[in-house]
C-alpha cells in the first residue's frame, strides 16, 4: 500500500515511524510519503491562508497550493483521496477494511476554520471523521487512519488472526485479556482460562464481551 499525507506539518507523522507501524515501514510493507502542502504555495511569504469570505473567527486553508500538491501527488487520481473533517463520514472498522483493500491512499489534512470548499468538491473523494469532536489539524487523525488500516496489510500485525476477535471487528466489544504471572498482586486470572476446555472458554468470552458491550456501547446492541 502507498500512503501519501498532504499536510502542512509533515514532521508530526514522524510518530508512524516507531512500533509495529515503523517495523512494518522498515520492511517496506508500506509506502509512506508527507508532502508540506506550504512547498506548492505561489505567495511569496508560502502563506497558505487567509480571512473566510462572508465573515467568522479563524483562517481557511486557500485553493492553490492545495490543488497543485494533490495534482502533484497524485496526477492520474489513481489514489482514493480523503480529507480528514468533522463533518466527514465516521470511522468505523467496515470503512478501514474497506480502505485496506486500496493500493493508494491520499490523505488531506486540514488546519484552522478547514479548507476552501472548491479543493473538496474538485480533488476529494471522501471526507472522514475519527468521532464527534474537533481537533485543531487533521494529522493526529491521518495518523489513526492509518494505523488502523495498516493492521490489515498482509504481515504488518505478524499473525493475520490478531484482528479477527478485536472489538468492533464482531458486533460486540473484545473479552478480557490476561497473561502471566496467573497471579498478580493478589488477584488470579479466571480459573476457566486456565481450564483447557475450549469450549468453557469460548463461552466465557461471549459473555464477557456481551456484558462489557452493556455497559460501554450498549448503542451497539441496538444496532
Amino acid at each position: 500500500m502507498k500512503i501519501d499525507v498532504l499536510t502542512l506539518f509533515p514532521e508530526m507523522l514522524d510518530s508512524l515511524k516507531h512500533s509495529l507501524m515503523g517495523k512494518a515501514l522498515d520492511k517496506g510493507l508500506y509506502q509512506l510519503n508527507c508532502h508540506n502542502i506550504r512547498d506548492y504555495s505561489k505567495d511569496k511569504h508560502k502563506k497558505c491562508d487567509d480571512t473566510p469570505f462572508g465573515g467568522g473567527a479563524g483562517m481557511v486553508m486557500t485553493p492553490q497550493p492545495i490543488h497543485d500538491c494533490i495534482t502533484a501527488v497524485d496526477p492520474e487520481h489513481k489514489a482514493k483521496r480523503i480529507y480528514m473533517s468533522p463533518r466527514g463520514k465516521v470511522l468505523n472498522q467496515s470503512l478501514v477494511r474497506e480502505l485496506s483493500n486500496c493500493e493508494n491512499l491520499l490523505i488531506l489534512c486540514g488546519h484552522y476554520e478547514g479548507i476552501d470548499q472548491r479543493v473538496i468538491d474538485m480533488d476529494i473523494d471522501m471526507e472522514i471523521s475519527i468521532g464527534d469532536y474537533v481537533l485543531s489539524g487533521g494529522e493526529i487523525p491521518a495518523m489513526v487512519l492509518i494505523d488502523s488500516v495498516l493492521r490489515y496489510v498482509p504481515d504488518v500485525l505478524g499473525n493475520a488472526d490478531s484482528t479477527a476477535d478485536e472489538s468492533f471487528s464482531k458486533p460486540l466489544l473484545e473479552y478480557p485479556q490476561y497473561t502471566r504471572p496467573q497471579e498478580f498482586l493478589g488477584v488470579k486470572v479466571p480459573d476457566v482460562l486456565v481450564s483447557g476446555n475450549h469450549a468453557k472458554i469460548n463461552q466465557w468470552r461471549a459473555e464477557q464481551s456481551l456484558e462489557i458491550t452493556k455497559k460501554n456501547r450498549p448503542d451497539l446492541l441496538e444496532d
